[in-house]
């Protein structure tokens, strides 16, 4: 089971561009951190899947598992693990990553 759900995550952070893992979604997030994470993707205009991990504990707990941290959310660019909210936030104000997301785009 857990394996699967493993398998079930990196065919989605695969599968996209950019992804998600937060608390709630993105029209109604349950935390502060998912709320931030989502407004600064939001910022740079281009789309985003997102999987809301307090619909599944699988997920929740997988997703820890899968890039070896602890909290969510979780943000995935172009198949990698980037980070947290505050690795987000301190890309985002070093002009970090509007360049990743670009590139991730080919644009």
């Amino acid at each position: 089971m857990a394996e699967d759900v493993l398998s079930k995550i990196d065919e989605k952070v695969k599968s996209n561009k950019v992804v998600l893992y937060m608390k709630g979604t993105p029209d109604f997030p349950q935390c502060g951190f998912s709320a931030h994470t989502v407004e600064i993707l939001k910022s740079y205009g281009f789309p985003f899947a997102t999987e809301d991990v307090l619909a599944d504990p699988a997920v929740r707990d997988g997703i820890k598992r899968y890039a070896n941290w602890p909290t969510i959310p979780q943000i995935y660019i172009d198949g990698k693990f980037v980070g947290g909210c505050d690795i987000l936030h301190e890309l985002h104000e070093r002009g970090e990553l509007e360049p990743m997301l670009k590139a991730a785009f080919g644009k």
